[in-house]
């Protein structure tokens, strides 16, 4: 209540000085002050007090109090913004750009300022004041709008000013009727609300890539499980007809899965295995085989002992040792020989599984040909592991069999000189 009845009495007191000193100038101009001039004196202070008490009315309606802060011509926010100064930048622009009637938007991501005006509601609907309406005239049609961002340490500042489009001096004889309480109001209603929706945005975005990860870690889990009990199955078939015919043979194969599954089950539900560790554990697999074929089968490893903590899909190994053997090494009358090669480059590693077996010319299956179910697998993990940052490739070998080639990532904790890649050609001699 102070407050308003300060606001009337200051607005009255001004006009009344205005008054006084025009009083003095009519009468020097006219010898007298008169009639007509204490007629006008009386309309003017008459719109004086109704320009306050509208303005009054309106800031209530508005605000649903009266007090300093709300009356005010000149209104400031200062709003946090979580976020860094291109980014609330952006916003604060948006914010304003969206204000009723807005006019002349001058935005500077240099200095971080946004400059606009608004223009008010016209009580005229358009069409011009008539020309003796002096007060109409001269009355302030816009207000403007400056807003600042301050940028801070991972977040901002938003300090908005709004104003009447007119010295302020202006603010002696003149209200803004609550234009510049509205505007203020509705720029820190918009930048609440935006600010908002980006961090649902976000939360949306976290939890989808949340149940992304989760989905590719149960395909991952299904493609391995389709893996493993495809050797499983093969060992104990051969391992229950050997129980038959050569129990002593029998009884190692059957060691030896022990061995394999030692290795294999502490690490079943795990999506990465290293290299050193899928290692062994072909080794055992291999030991299971060549009680089959016996010497049949020979097996050649040139592994750095740096690339042994190379990281890769958990039985990626084995699937490619095993294709080797399946529809190369197994069909051919004289067995063969599986390479496995892993060189070191710069920012990747290759691993490469070379057989000198019948190769795609004489396969009897597709998977030689890179169309199998096994392949396809490998082909699956490595895109949901790695995405485009690793690669498979399956070629001939020279003079005969197939070889086989993973592209993978190379940590920052081994990369090191790149060394010349192993050569196919090669490989069938060593």
């Amino acid at each position: 209540m102070s407050s308003s009845l300060f606001l009337i009495l200051r607005i009255l007191f001004a006009w009344a000085v205005a008054i006084l000193l025009t009083g003095f100038v009519w009468a020097g101009l006219f010898d007298g002050v008169g009639g007509i001039f204490w007629l006008l004196a009386l309309g003017s202070m008459t719109l004086a007090m109704l320009g306050a008490v509208t303005h009054l009315r309106r800031v209530r309606l508005a605000a649903g109090r009266l007090d300093a802060a709300v009356l005010s011509n000149h209104q400031q926010r200062r709003i946090e913004l979580p976020l860094d100064a291109g980014t609330a930048f952006d916003l604060v622009e948006a914010a304003v750009r969206e204000l009723p009637r807005v006019e002349d938007i001058e935005a500077s991501r240099g200095s971080l300022q946004v400059r606009a005006k608004v223009r008010r509601t016209d009580p005229f609907g358009g069409t011009q004041p008539s020309r003796w309406n002096l007060l109409a005239r001269f009355a302030i049609t816009r207000d403007r709008v400056l807003a600042t961002v301050v940028p801070g340490d991972g977040t901002s500042s938003a300090t908005l000013l709004c104003e009447p489009d007119a010295p302020h001096w202006v603010d002696l004889f003149a209200l803004d009727e609550g234009t510049s309480y509205e505007n203020a109001e509705a720029l820190q209603r918009s930048l609440t609300r935006r600010v908002a929706e980006q961090r649902r945005d976000e939360q949306a975005q976290a939890e989808r890539s949340a149940t992304d990860n989760a989905l590719t870690v149960a395909r991952l889990n299904l493609l391995q499980a389709q893996v493993e009990p495809h050797f499983l199955y093969n060992t104990l078939a051969n391992a229950q007809v050997l129980a038959r015919t050569d129990p002593p043979r029998a009884d190692e194969m059957l060691g030896h899965l022990i061995q394999y599954l030692r290795r294999s089950l502490p690490r079943e539900h795990d999506t990465l295995s290293t290299l050193g560790e899928e290692l062994e554990r072909t080794r055992a697999y291999l030991e299971i085989l060549k009680i089959r074929m016996g010497a049949r089968l020979d097996l050649q490893v040139e592994v750095p002992e740096a690339l042994k903590a190379l990281q890769l899909p958990s039985m990626m190994l084995q699937t490619l040792v095993e294709n080797a053997i399946k529809h190369g090494l197994e069909p051919k009358p004289g067995g063969g020989t599986v390479w496995i090669l892993a060189r070191r480059f710069e920012d990747h590693a290759t691993v490469t599984i070379a057989d000198d077996g019948q190769g795609f010319g004489n396969a009897a299956g597709g998977s030689c040909s890179g169309s199998g179910i096994g392949l396809k697998n490998l082909r699956e993990r490595l895109r949901l592991t790695y995405g485009e940052r690793a690669s498979f490739s399956i070629v001939s070998n020279f003079p005969s069999g197939v070889a086989a080639t993973l592209t993978l990532p190379l940590p920052p904790s081994l990369s090191g000189a790149a060394v010349p890649p192993p050569v196919p050609g090669e490989a069938s001699h060593v």
